[in-house]
C-alpha cells in the first residue's frame, strides 16, 4: 500500500494496515530495520493516524531517541521535532524508530549500538547508510514510508541499495529543529518512499519555514504533489567524468536510461564536474569539523549517559570512550585536528574555499540544463562488512556528497537491477529551491523506466 492510498483509509482500513505492518515486522525482524516499534496500548492511541517510520535521530515527545549510540541510552525526548508536528497535523504519526549508523556516521548501518541492518533483497548485503533502517523498512513492507536524514547521501544511497525512492531537500527547506546534528551545514531531513508521488506528498507535509530553526529558509512554498506532471520535457545534463569510476553494470544502466530519456523527448547535454576526489576531501573535512563541535556536548555532565570516575577529566574520557563507537571517535578526532591551531587555515578554511568552487561548478551546469542526472553510488549494495577500509566506505559516497556541500535538492530512484537482482539507482539534482522541476523530472523518469520492484 502506498502513502497516498493509506491517507484515504477509514478507521477499519487503518486497523488492517497496522495489523499488516506488525505481521511484516515480526516476520522480518532479522533484517534489523527497527530498534523499537509501538506496541499494544500505544498503538490503540494512534490507530486513526497513518504510521510512518522515523530514523532514530528525530525527537518524538515522550519517546526514546538514541541516535543508535550508547551515550544516549535512556534519553526520552521532552518535545517533538518540527517535522513530527507537521506530520501529526497532516494525520500521520511516528510509528517506530528506524535503525541507523551511530550519529549518522557511516554508509552501511553497521556502526550503531543495535547492530546492523540487512538489505531486504539479499540479507548478506548492506542496506546502506546512515538511514539504512528507514530504507529497509520501506523496501520490505515494514513501513509504507519513512523519514531519514541526509548529510552526504544518507537518504539517497540506502534508497538506491534497497530499490526505493529517497529525496534530499534543498538545505533550509525542511526544519532541522528537534533533529540531532551531525554536520549542521549539511544535514537535511527527507522522505524515503515507494514511489515519486509518495515522496512529493511527504515532502509537502514536512517542508516549510520554521522560526525555531535559524537555518530555515523563509521563502514562499507551493505544494508540489497536486501539480506533478510526468509529461513535461526537460534539458538534462549528464556528468561524463562521474561515470568513469562506476561499475560496468551501473554504467550500463546509466547509458540505457539516457537512451530512454532521449527517446521520450528529453534533451541530453554532456557536462563535466570537478573530480569527485576533491569532493570527498572537502566533505570529510567540513563534516568532521562540525561533528567534533556538535558532539562535544555529550560529555556525561550536560548531556548523555555518564561513566563516573575519580575526577572530571577522567569522567570525560571514560564517558566518551565507552559511549561513542569507533567510527564516531575517529571522526571527532579528525574534526578536532582540522580545527586545531596551526591546521585550521591549512585544512578547514581551504575546504570551505573548495566547497564554494563546487557550488559554482553546479551553477555553471545549470546555465544549460534544468536537472542533472548521475549515479547514486559506484556499485550496487556490497556485502555486509565489505568495506575493508574506511576509505572504501567514504568512496561509496563520491556521487552524493557534492549535493550536500552545495545545498541542492536531489532524488534517488531505482532504474534497473544488476545481474544478481540488486537495484541500481540514479539521482536527479536540480537548482536550489526548485524541487518542483526535480519531482516532475523524477515522475517522468519513473514512468519511462517502469522499474518493477521485487516482492520481498
Amino acid at each position: 500500500m502506498t502513502l497516498k492510498e493509506a491517507m484515504k483509509l477509514d478507521s477499519d482500513g487503518l486497523n488492517k494496515l497496522y495489523d499488516q505492518l506488525n505481521n511484516n515486522i515480526q516476520s522480518k525482524k532479522e533484517l534489523g530495520a527497527y530498534v523499537e516499534q509501538l506496541k499494544g496500548e500505544e498503538i490503540k492511541k494512534i490507530k486513526n493516524a497513518v504510521p510512518i517510520a522515523i530514523k532514530d535521530i528525530i525527537n518524538v515527545k515522550n519517546r526514546d531517541m538514541s541516535c543508535c549510540s550508547k551515550i544516549l541510552q535512556g534519553y526520552v525526548s521532552p518535545y517533538n521535532a518540527t517535522v513530527i508536528d507537521k506530520m501529526e497535523e497532516a494525520g500521520l504519526v511516528a510509528y517506530g524508530r528506524a535503525n541507523m549508523d551511530e550519529f549518522a556516521m557511516g554508509s552501511e548501518t553497521t556502526t550503531g549500538c543495535y547492530g546492523a541492518t540487512k538489505n531486504p533483497i539479499d540479507p548478506t548485503k548492506t542496506a546502506g547508510g546512515s538511514s539504512g533502517g528507514s530504507a529497509c523498512a520501506v523496501a520490505s513492507g515494514q513501513a509504507i514510508a519513512a523519514l531519514g536524514t541526509d548529510t552526504g547521501g544518507s537518504i539517497r544511497q540506502p534508497a538506491s541499495y534497497c530499490g526505493v525512492v529517497g529525496m534530499k531537500p534543498t538545505y533550509g527547506r525542511v526544519s532541522r529543529y528537534g533533529i540531532a546534528s551531525y554536520s549542521s551545514s549539511l544535514d537535511q531531513c527527507g522522505p524515503i518512499t515507494q514511489n515519486v508521488e509518495d515522496s512529493a506528498i511527504l515532502y509537502d507535509i514536512i517542508s516549510g519555514y520554521d522560526k525555531k530553526d535559524s537555518t530555515s529558509a523563509d521563502i514562499k512554498y507551493e505544494k508540489i504533489a497536486p501539480q506533478l506532471d510526468k509529461n513535461q520535457k526537460f534539458t538534462i545534463a549528464v556528468i561524463d567524468n562521474y561515470i568513469n569510476d562506476a561499475s560496468d553494470q551501473v554504467q550500463k544502466a546509466f547509458k540505457d536510461t539516457i537512451a530512454l530519456l532521449e527517446q521520450a523527448g528529453h534533451k541530453i547535454v554532456h557536462k563535466n564536474l570537478m573530480d569527485t576526489k576533491k569532493h570527498i576531501s572537502t566533505y570529510y573535512i567540513v563534516a568532521t569539523a562540525e561533528a567534533s563541535a556538535n558532539l562535544s556536548r555529550y560529555d556525561g555532565i550536560r548531556y548523555g549517559s555518564r561513566v563516573s570516575a575519580q575526577n572530571l577529566q577522567q569522567t570525560y574520557e571514560d564517558t566518551k570512550t565507552q559511549g561513542f563507537g569507533k567510527e564516531v571517535q575517529k571522526r571527532i578526532m579528525l574534526g578536532s585536528f582540522v580545527l586545531s591551531s596551526g591546521y585550521y587555515d591549512a585544512y578547514y578554511i581551504k575546504a570551505q574555499k573548495v566547497r564554494h568552487l563546487i557550488k559554482d561548478d553546479f551553477e555553471k551546469v545549470f546555465e544549460d540544463a534544468d536537472v542533472i542526472l548521475c549515479p547514486v553510488a559506484p556499485t550496487t549494495a556490497p556485502k555486509l562488512g565489505g568495506f575493508k577500509k574506511a576509505l572504501d566506505m567514504y568512496l561509496s559516497d563520491m556521487y552524493t556528497i557534492s549535493v550536500n556541500l552545495s545545498g541542492l535538492p536531489a532524488i534517488s530512484l531505482p532504474v534497473a537491477n544488476d545481474e544478481d537482482g540488486m537495484p541500481i539507482g540514479l539521482q536527479l539534482i536540480s537548482k536550489a529551491y526548485d524541487e518542483k522541476t526535480m519531482f516532475n523530472m523524477a515522475y517522468s523518469l519513473e514512468t519511462i523506466v517502469n522499474y518493477q520492484r521485487r516482492d520481498i
